[in-house]
């Protein structure tokens, strides 16, 4: 079994940055067989996938509202998964989620199709709340 446990969400001014953290845990999650992502959900919308990674490719994936602002990345040894999140903008606010699959394709194959093939492993989100 394979948990996820995200933290670091809080209240920004527009424009301000935060660093999510997403912490894995579970023996049989290695980054070279799981596509990792970050999700979010704001109120009243449905879930979108924001960025992914697969170290089976060293690929990563973003949505066209998070190219530029947000960056994936990981410390392998320390099973953490990390969303920096630089100019944020009040629409950014939402609970952030980290979740996992394991896959044999990259994140730029599998991520934009996550809603469709679905994630297995989510964790509780993070609140996120940019104001004006």
């Amino acid at each position: 079994e394979v948990q996820l446990q995200a933290s670091g969400g809080g209240l920004v001014q527009s424009g301000g940055s935060l660093r999510l953290s997403c912490l894995i845990s579970g023996s049989e999650f290695t980054f070279d067989e799981y596509v990792i992502g970050w999700f979010r959900q704001a109120s009243g919308k449905e879930r979108e996938v924001m960025a992914c990674a697969s170290g089976s490719d060293r690929s990563t994936y973003y949505a066209d509202s998070a190219n530029g602002r947000f960056t994936i990345s990981s410390n392998n040894a320390r099973k953490t998964v990390y969303l920096q999140m630089n100019n944020l903008r009040p629409d950014d606010t939402a609970v952030y989620y980290c979740a996992t699959t394991l896959t044999r394709y990259g994140s730029r194959w599998y991520c934009p199709r996550a809603h469709s093939f679905g994630m297995k492993f989510w964790g509780k989100g993070t609140l996120v709340t940019v104001s004006s």
